[in-house]
């Protein structure tokens, strides 16, 4: 028997019994469309976040207080830990102690209630140098950034992400308008382009002198080697010499905190390509636990086929016996029942792939009125890996029933009734 032959008679057996069919497909179509879903979705945020890596540049490396402070951007809160201080970004910008870097950018970080006319939100409030804006790629939309004489003079201006604008002003340009940041009056002197990607939050913060954000917003904290701040950017001069920078700064950050030859460091030196080696890795174990936890529907899926096929077996009895009567071989009824239940699982991975795509175009339309969009799509492995599985489980869950229906004495067969 030809396998398109098994094929046709497989799906006039399906659509013959099409209620118990559905029912039986049921556990595949949801696994499926899980492993699509959810699989596809985290491919989205990770390539996201490998965008959102890259506009910071490539050879930018991250200074943070603590061996495990929060190590991914500059778009959340940073580490609590005060163990950096402005001294020690000032020492690192030294060329002489640093020939491999080419820029400085100190950071602190700090929550606020913005208001401007009848609109009030709570942000995150960075307070950065003008170096911030090159060592961070920041791109202006409108006005200016941050200036040396606005940090030097403890200037009370603020440069407004494009997303936190738009909710204050509206369509209004916010240049020269003033806000209150928890009730002192600040000039709005910029807007930046959005950001976007996997970090957007960029887009809800506002940055102010560095040393504005110390003097008014904050409590000033100094330790034995000077003032506390949350982070350092820095920029290396290239590719090339990230990793003598990260050398350059670690010993300047070890004599400056007195760390001898042994003790742990109390500061954690992390550059881009780590970072997003961290994220991939990340990524990587998050999709396959979704992708194991989706296959236990397939799992299930897999046995109601089973028990459908054994229960097929069972009614088509006398059938099985008049076919093996009149010449058919086992490999020809064995062929027909794997077909049969290979068939099942295949439309059921196929509406699943249907189902998770809706699922994955609902979240993107979502994502993208809460203010995160992102593509959607299902990349096209994930699609063939779902159906692949699919068909796996339908012919392994048929193979049992299959064998014993190819195993049935004709004579016994056609005795049943």
């Amino acid at each position: 028997m030809k396998l398109w032959d098994c094929f046709i008679t497989a799906l006039r057996a399906v659509s013959s019994n099409k209620l118990r069919s559905g029912l039986t497909m049921l556990g595949i179509l949801i696994g499926v469309a899980a492993v699509i879903s959810m699989v596809s979705l985290t491919r989205a945020e990770q390539t996201m976040m490998t965008e959102s890596f890259e506009s910071l540049g490539a050879n930018l490396i991250y200074v943070m207080p603590g061996a495990s402070s929060t190590m991914f951007g500059m778009g959340g809160p940073l580490g609590t830990a005060q163990t950096l201080t402005l001294e020690d970004a000032e020492a690192i910008s030294d060329s002489r102690n640093a020939p491999s870097v080419a820029m400085v950018a100190p950071v602190i970080e700090t929550s606020a209630q913005v208001v401007a006319g009848g609109e009030n939100l709570g942000a995150r409030i960075a307070g950065v140098t003008p170096e911030y804006q090159y060592v961070n790629n920041l791109v202006l939309a409108e006005g200016s950034f941050i200036t040396k004489p606005d940090y030097t003079g403890r200037s009370r201006v603020v440069v407004l992400g494009s997303q936190l604008a738009q909710e204050l002003f509206g369509l209004r340009s916010p240049v020269n308008q003033t806000v209150r940041l928890d009730g002192r009056q600040f000039k709005v002197i910029g807007v930046l382009e959005s950001k976007g990607g996997a970090f957007g939050l960029e887009d809800l913060m506002a940055y102010a002198p560095l040393s504005t954000v110390q003097s008014t917003l904050t409590v000033q904290r100094t330790s034995s080697t000077g003032h506390t701040i949350q982070a350092i950017s820095v920029q290396a001069r290239s590719e090339e010499t990230i990793d003598s920078a990260k050398a350059e700064i670690t010993d300047i950050l070890r004599q400056r905190h007195h760390i001898r030859e042994g003790e742990d460091d109390d500061f954690t030196v992390m550059s881009m390509d780590a970072i997003s080696g961290i994220a991939d890795q990340m990524y990587g174990m998050i999709e396959l636990v979704l992708g194991a936890i989706a296959g236990i529907s397939l799992l299930v899926g897999g046995i109601g086929i089973m028990n459908i096929m054994l229960v097929s077996v069972t009614e088509r009895t006398r059938e099985i016996g008049l076919r093996k009567a009149v010449g058919a071989k086992r490999r020809d009824i064995l062929t027909q029942f794997l077909t049969e239940s290979a068939t099942l699982s295949l439309c059921g991975g196929a509406v699943g792939v249907a189902l998770g795509w809706i699922v994955v175009k609902l979240a993107s339309a979502i994502s993208a009125n809460l203010g995160f969009p992102f593509p959607a799509m299902i990349p096209g492995d994930v699609i063939a890996l779902a159906l692949g599985v699919s068909i796996f489980v339908g012919l392994a869950s048929g193979l049992y029933p299959a064998i014993r229906a190819a195993r049935l004495n004709p004579i016994e067969a056609l005795r049943h009734e």
